[in-house]
């Protein structure tokens, strides 16, 4: 069969940047001549002249391209940087958001001169245009040391007994002008990273924490959607206004909760708490007969050393009803803001989209869930999130989640995009025709374009060339598409890094996994406890290869007389394997079933798997 070739004929613009690795240092005495391995695996070796290699040994450093001979199997470089020893956290933690190029510099003296003067309070100036909501029984809800809190929330009931509910957003643009230094800086990071311990803000700490963090009994100016509901949650009257509040507490979803169930407490807080968690049960039932999808991704949560803060242990996180409350209200408002915005600017509105996956995507979860006589319909997010809701089994309580992870992994990247640019404004997961966000600006650069939309249509600010320029704001939002998903992979990076310290110090583990996927020579599994994924191989180097039998139409793979399917329990044996220092990794071995000659006894005395005679069992897969 013949196969379409080319050649590279020429190379218009290439896409180097500074590389972190390590270097791999000349086995030739006083040689000055190296080889630097980059982190990033696709990346080939860069030949490189230092006089300082044996400083630079089992260290992590910067390596920028300087050319690439034609002749020569590798391209030349020079040494730009010493980051650190390999495997300490603030090291890793700065390769992690250059390889994922996160800007994470200190904001500049520039940026940092268009910041208000301190002291800071409401002038008569900032009232302009705005309503004075100080009165209203306001409060946040949000994770324990949360400071960058931006959104804030009340329920009342007004004469006429109707609800009012109030979402109550930072009023980022307020501070943030068109333009500006400060506002170039925001637009290039477009959102604020959350390491494991780290925050990467996209605004100065002054904003981001303090001024237009709606904290408790201080004023704050917001962005405020307010709406008249009856008692089964449908909106009679829909309102914007730019505002000045002053929240009566900041909870976490743990004190949210506590006050909604308590019998004792009757006060204001309370009751607005209540009267909101009584509407998000509707909104949410409603949202969900629209066929709104309800997946699942077992998110980890790292419990810190307060000295060290080296992980000690590991959780998937709770999710509680105080959760679903603020978010069914957050949804609410995006969705009643993109109606407005796309009104008012049909062909410069800043949406947010999720498109529907295409059919192929869905034959793993189909043939899975088969596998367990189940059946799942994916003609709609409708029939899909009902055949969901309905594939149960009581011998196997967790199959429902696990279903739920696979099918999240079926899905499409949800995206912004100009609604002057785009005829398909759908999202898919929240089964809404429209949606957008507003009610996160301290944290993404999209919401703050949102707001400054949404004041011009209310009248509450004017417009600049920009901001109806949909070619400019096409170009935004390919950079706000990036830098999202840079920030979701540099969060992953994280996670597994922290991941890795906690099993460098706990050793081996044996634990309960169930099979997310079975592949040609190895099944991929899920361990809830930690919330951890991971690959078992079944052929090693040097080892004698088992009988292995892959049969994609069920799926399932047979190794020697033992057959495994997708969501079958196992038990694997959990190590960290340091032998290749740049690319540490977490390793996994079958326990049970014991299959002779491939499962692993649980024997702790080989913790050292980097030991030199260890080296060899090197997996390159």
């Amino acid at each position: 069969m013949l196969r379409p070739t080319g050649r590279v004929v020429g190379i218009i613009k290439r896409n180097w940047r500074p590389y972190c690795g390590m270097l791999s240092k000349s086995d030739i005495k006083e040689s000055r001549r190296h080889l630097f391995t980059p982190a990033d695996k696709r990346i080939p070796r860069i030949r490189i002249e230092t006089r300082q290699a044996s400083a630079l040994e089992g260290h992590r450093i910067i390596v920028a391209i300087d050319g690439w001979p034609r002749n020569s199997r590798y391209p030349n470089g020079h040494f730009v940087k010493n980051l650190g020893e390999v495997g300490d956290k603030e090291t890793e933690t700065e390769v992690l958001l250059l390889e994922h190029d996160v800007p994470h510099q200190p904001f500049s003296q520039a940026v940092l001169s268009f910041l208000p003067k301190m002291p800071w309070s409401i002038t008569e100036k900032d009232m302009k245009n705005r309503e004075d909501l100080r009165h209203l029984c306001v409060c946040s809800v949000d994770p324990p040391g949360c400071t960058d809190i931006d959104d804030a929330l009340h329920c009342r009931v007004l004469e006429n007994g109707n609800l009012e509910v109030g979402v109550h957003i930072a009023d980022v643009s307020h501070f943030i002008r068109p333009g500006n230094a400060l506002d170039q800086e925001s637009a290039r990071r477009g959102t604020t990273v959350y390491l494991c311990e780290k925050r990467i803000d996209m605004v100065p700490e002054l904003l981001s924490s303090n001024l237009c963090s709606l904290r408790c009994n201080v004023d704050r100016l917001a962005f405020s959607c307010i709406w008249e509901m009856n008692h089964n949650a449908e909106i009679l009257k829909t309102r914007f206004t730019k505002s000045a509040i002053n929240s009566k507490a900041s909870l976490t979803y743990a004190e949210a909760q506590m006050r909604i169930d308590s019998a004792a407490m009757n006060d204001d807080i309370t009751i607005s708490l209540r009267g909101l968690n009584k509407l998000a049960k509707i909104l949410k039932k409603r949202r969900i007969e629209k066929g709104a999808l309800t997946l699942s991704s077992p998110e980890v949560r790292f419990h810190m050393d307060s000295e060290t803060h080296d992980p000690i242990d590991l959780q998937t996180k709770e999710l509680r009803e105080t959760n679903s409350m603020v978010e069914e209200f957050m949804l609410l408002a995006n969705i009643s803001v993109a109606k407005k915005i796309h009104e008012e600017f049909s062909e410069n509105a800043l949406l947010r989209k999720h498109p529907a996956p295409p059919p192929s995507n869905y034959e793993i979860l189909v043939k899975a869930a088969k596998s367990k006589n189940l059946e799942i319909k994916t003609d709609t997010a409708k029939s899909l999130a009902d055949s969901l809701d309905r594939a149960d089994s009581r011998t196997f309580p967790y199959l429902n989640t696990l279903l739920r992870i696979l099918a999240t992994r079926c899905m499409m990247q949800a995206v912004y995009f100009c609604s002057g640019m785009d005829n398909d404004f759908h999202h898919y997961g929240l089964a809404s025709p429209i949606y957008t966000h507003f009610t996160s600006p301290i944290r993404r650069y999209a919401d703050i374009i949102v707001h400054r939309l949404l004041a011009v249509a209310i009248g509450a600010d004017s417009t600049y060339p920009e901001l109806t320029d949909k070619h400019k704001l096409a170009e935004l939002c390919k950079n706000l598409n990036f830098r999202h998903k840079m920030a979701q992979y540099a969060q992953r990076a994280s996670v597994a890094f922290h991941t890795q310290l906690f099993f460098k110090s706990k050793g081996i583990v044996s634990e309960e996994a169930y099979i997310l996927f079975v592949k040609k020579n190895a099944i991929v599994v899920l361990i809830p406890k930690y919330g951890l994924e991971g690959t078992v191989f079944f052929e090693e180097k040097d080892k004698p290869k088992p009988r292995l039998i892959y049969d994609d139409e069920i799926p399932s793979l047979k190794i020697e007389d033992t057959v495994f399917h997708i969501f079958d329990k196992v038990k694997v044996k959990i190590m960290l394997d340091s032998s290749n220092l740049q690319h540490q990794k977490i390793r996994m071995s079958l326990v049970e079933p014991q299959i002779p000659g491939i499962s692993v006894p649980i024997d702790t005395s080989n913790v050292g798997i980097n030991e030199p005679e260890e080296k060899k069992m090197k997996l390159e897969k």
